[in-house]
């Protein structure tokens, strides 16, 4: 998705510091952070929303990937508790139209 800028990131068409990346899945820390620790998983495929995903097995290893992901990202971090979030649709919040994960913590 050429307009996408998530997609621009994961292409390193726009320069973001990441703090994970593989084949399949980047990581970074929110530009507008909600907390100490606001950190973005997205996976490199573009898919607009949670309710776009297909009933695969591709896809359910990729979201489940995402979460485990988060939980690695949390104990590096060495976070006491943390909160794990999809926002689906505008009307729930979700601004950039790319499925990300966020994992927020002031621990």
């Amino acid at each position: 998705m050429e307009d996408c800028i998530f997609c621009k990131i994961a292409n390193k068409d726009i320069d973001s510091e990441l703090i994970y990346e593989d084949d399949e899945i980047i990581a970074f820390n929110d530009i507008h952070p909600q907390a100490k620790h606001h950190v973005l998983i997205v996976p490199k495929k573009h898919i607009p929303k949670i309710s776009d995903l297909n009933e695969n097995e591709q896809d359910e290893i990729l979201v489940g990937k995402m979460f485990l992901i988060a939980r690695d990202i949390a104990k590096e971090r060495e976070l006491d508790g943390y909160k794990l979030q999809f926002n689906v649709g505008e009307s729930a919040g979700q601004i950039i139209f790319h499925i990300h994960l966020h994992l927020i913590s002031n621990g």
